[in-house]
């Protein structure tokens, strides 16, 4: 399995988890706002949302280097 397909196929699997990846900051904030900024499903978003980021940096190094 090539290293781009890894990382779609991990980038796919966020979509689909239990727990919602947020799409940009924005909305991560705009939630955390709304619920007082505390719990366990924001942690998990937040956690999420930290993978998405590294995944699509190290995407984007690729791309850069091909």
């Amino acid at each position: 399995m090539k290293i781009q397909d890894y990382i779609k196929d991990e980038i796919k699997k966020l979509d689909r988890g239990i727990v919602a990846t947020p799409k940009d900051r924005e909305y991560l904030e705009s939630f955390a706002q709304a619920t007082g900024g505390s719990g366990f499903l924001l942690m998990q978003m937040a956690m999420n949302f930290g993978y998405k980021i590294a995944l699509e940096n190290v995407q984007d190094e690729l791309n850069d280097k091909t």
